[in-house]
């Protein structure tokens, strides 16, 4: 007899995991609750929510999990161990979800297109956030939202009195049980770990160098001063070629940094990663590095994904909101009116022009020591601290 309620069963062809389908298949998982995420973006945001995954499945551990994303996110979800079905927003995609039920939603996004989307499918429980069906307001779902709603609606709240992370407001919001500090959730499959691997070669055989520290210079176009100028990468460049000879250095980014990681890169001795190649491939190329500098971008939250040594500089977000889980520094800048999260800026003098390359090369040589003693960047409150920036802990 087939066991048609199994996780692995479509009904339409085999599973791939055993010839004979019945009770007697050691495969065989039968799921007591089906949960579902709605996480639509921003592409940092999605992956920082990764690490929602594992408090999911120690509360619900025999959860059938389906998460919906705006594209191109999911190309980074799909075949996740911990997610059953990845859905975008297309018309065909929400056709199938409208086929399932659901017994909790977990809504992530404030925004009435996310609202939008449990229209589209039955749910017994929300979690996280629903919206006003007559103005179209965001309403936290239950009581344990209500925080992390606040937070969005009170700016001297969420820049200087929270000093949570994210992913422990999300935790809390979600009803997801005690924060446990778990980890971002983003594994590379078998064969992009060997490509990393050997890029990684490639990018050090030429040179005879020791160590990649890869630059992730751009940033999405929703707040675009959260990336720095072509110059100041020159500038860092021409120092880190300085300060650490036995580094290659590479230019990350996608597609909206091709042509600026050229003028960037311009007579200067550093590799361009592929940038047109898709976002799985940049979190390959993201993985065959050894240190990420970075703004807070897709780049940073990819680099947590993969247990880099991350320097990151904040300038119009809030830096306690990022958790680098005790690998890297935070380099704030100067700017005293950071953190504001406009999108745009009228102001002479960019908070980006005020993050110090000094910090950051200070930073950067705690790292490698760091790195290669085998020990997390965070520093003992007795030591030696970078200057102006935050160690994580």
């Amino acid at each position: 007899m087939r066991i048609s309620d199994c996780r692995y069963f479509s009904g339409y062809k085999p599973c791939g995991k055993n010839e004979i389908c019945n009770e007697s298949c050691p495969h065989k998982d039968i799921p007591t609750i089906s949960l579902l995420i709605v996480h639509l973006g921003a592409l940092g945001a999605v992956v920082r929510s990764t690490s929602l995954l594992r408090a999911m499945k120690r509360k619900y551990p025999q959860s059938m999990i389906t998460w919906v994303t705006d594209a191109p996110a999911h190309h980074l979800l799909k075949g996740h161990p911990a997610i059953d079905r990845v859905l975008t927003t297309s018309e065909a995609d929400l056709l199938q979800l409208g086929s399932l039920e659901f017994e909790i939603a977990f809504v992530i996004d404030k925004s009435l297109k996310a609202a939008g989307v449990l229209k589209r499918t039955t749910v017994d429980q929300v979690l996280g956030f629903v919206s006003n069906p007559r103005n179209g307001a965001i309403l936290p779902a239950t009581n344990a939202a209500q925080e992390l709603w606040e937070l969005g609606l009170n700016n001297q709240k969420k820049f200087f009195e929270n000093q949570k992370s994210e992913t422990q407001l999300m935790v809390e919001a979600l009803e997801l049980g005690s924060f446990q500090r778990d980890e971002y959730w983003l594994p590379l499959t078998e064969s992009e770990e060997r490509e990393a691997c050997r890029r990684k070669e490639q990018w050090l055989g030429e040179n005879s160098k020791h160590l990649v520290i890869g630059l992730n210079t751009g940033c999405s176009h929703v707040i675009p001063h959260k990336k720095l100028t072509v110059e100041y990468h020159r500038q860092m460049i021409s120092r880190i070629h300085q300060d650490f000879p036995l580094a290659e250095i590479v230019l990350l980014g996608g597609p909206e940094d091709t042509e600026r990681n050229s003028l960037i890169a311009q007579g200067l001795p550093v590799i361009s990663s592929q940038t047109e190649s898709g976002l799985r491939d940049g979190l390959v190329s993201v993985s065959a590095c050894d240190i990420v500098i970075t703004g807070d971008s897709l780049g940073m939250h990819m680099a947590i994904t993969q247990k880099k040594q991350v320097i990151a500089w904040f300038g119009p977000t809030c830096a306690q909101e990022i958790d680098l889980y005790d690998r890297g520094f935070k380099i704030l800048t100067q700017s005293p009116c950071s953190p504001c999260w406009k999108r745009t800026c009228e102001k002479s003098i960019m908070c980006y022009d005020q993050v110090s390359l000094e910090e950051i090369v200070h930073a950067l040589k705690s790292c490698c020591a760091n790195r290669l003693l085998g020990r997390p960047s965070a520093l003992d409150p007795a030591s030696e601290k970078v200057p102006g920036a935050m160690a994580t802990t």
